[in-house]
């Protein structure tokens, strides 16, 4: 068993561009489960759905939900509480790893935090996963925690301290975004539009101005790849 584990910048990324649809192609050629937390569940449906301008997204994704294209963890037997326990401890770890002005730096809200939670409670159980998130900020902190650290050091112009024994937490969390996604939903022959690079590179911009943290110079090397 996989598990490929959605946060909500991810799935609205791919709503936006009209992607849910390759979304659901996807999970019927992967041997495994698309798992949403109750804590993204309630950032992409429970709370837009009672507002009119994102009604119609929280409706689609609430759909994949119903048709079980995405799970709940408790499919793959994880025990709510203990999540909710892990949840906690990764929002405690997260939020005090770095410190600029003698205070320590808010990172990660219950969204993303319960996703990193979900991927060490299934890494626990040695169930194969990979979190799906486009924002940078949770991505860096699990790939390159000290690149994390120049980063916020530029933008807040002030140097920040890092808790350098956090980072063995978020060793074993595996990331992936809407782009590597939609890139071999590409690959597979799963996206409608069929030309080539030319809809690929749109695929790709599209999710970039849409929120998915990626550069100019990956686009390009991802078009390239063969």
């Amino acid at each position: 068993m996989k598990a490929i584990i959605f946060d909500s910048g991810t799935l609205i990324s791919l709503s936006m561009n009209g992607l849910l649809d390759e979304l659901e192609k996807l999970k019927k050629i992967f041997d495994g489960k698309f798992l949403i937390t109750k804590d993204v569940k309630r950032e992409v449906v429970d709370k837009p759905i009672t507002i009119k301008r994102f009604e119609l997204e929280a409706l689609r994704i609430r759909k994949l939900i119903d048709d079980k294209v995405l799970e709940m963890p408790n499919s793959l037997e994880i025990n709510e509480n203990e999540l909710i326990k892990q949840i906690e401890n990764i929002k405690n770890i997260t939020n005090s790893t770095f410190v600029g002005d003698g205070r320590e730096i808010h990172l990660i809200d219950s969204g993303e935090a319960s996703c990193l939670a979900l991927s060490l409670l299934l890494n626990e159980k040695k169930i194969k996963n990979v979190v799906a998130v486009d924002e940078r900020t949770t991505r860096l902190l699990c790939e390159n925690p000290e690149n994390l650290k120049k980063i916020m050091e530029h933008k807040l112009h002030t140097k920040i301290q890092s808790k350098k024994e956090n980072y063995k937490y978020f060793n074993g969390i595996k990331i992936i975004r809407s782009v590597e996604l939609i890139y071999i939903a590409h690959k597979k022959g799963l996206i409608k539009i069929k030309d080539g690079k030319l809809v690929l590179d749109a695929l790709l911009w599209a999710l970039k101005l849409k929120g998915c943290s990626i550069s100019d110079a990956e686009i390009n090397e991802m078009k390239n790849l063969k």
